[in-house]
C-alpha cells in the first residue's frame, strides 16, 4: 500500500511526481488516454501537497492553469483544496491549489 501524499516529505513527493510523469508518458505513447488522465490528476494532487495553502486567500480570484483563460474565485480553503466558483459557473466546486496560478510562483 502506498503512502498518502499528505504524509510524504517534499523529496518523496518529488520522486512520486517523477514516477507519475514517466508512467503518464508511457500511457500516452500507448494511446491509453484514460490511464494518462489518471496519472496527470495524481501529479496535480502531489503538486498540491508541495504548496502552502496559506498563500491562497478567500475572496481572491486566480487564473486556472492550462484552461484557456478561465479563473477561479476562492470562497474557502480546505487543506490543499480551494472551494469556490469557476468563471461563469454558479455551482460551488473544489480544485487542488496546484491548478491555480500565482504571479509569485512564476506561473
Amino acid at each position: 500500500m502506498s503512502k498518502q501524499y499528505s504524509k510524504m516529505s517534499r523529496e518523496e513527493l518529488e520522486a512520486e511526481i517523477k514516477e507519475l510523469r514517466v508512467a503518464a508518458q508511457k500511457a500516452e505513447a500507448k494511446g491509453m488516454i484514460n490511464e494518462y488522465a489518471v496519472h496527470e490528476r495524481k501529479i496535480l494532487m502531489a503538486e498540491a501537497y508541495m504548496l502552502d495553502p496559506d498563500t491562497f486567500r478567500s475572496g481572491e480570484t486566480y487564473p486556472i492553469a492550462n484552461s484557456g483563460g478561465e479563473s477561479f474565485m476562492i470562497k474557502y480553503m480546505n487543506g490543499v483544496f480551494a472551494w469556490g466558483w469557476r468563471d461563469g459557473n454558479s455551482g460551488l466546486e473544489a480544485v487542488p491549489i496546484s491548478v491555480l496560478t500565482r504571479e509569485d510562483r512564476g506561473l
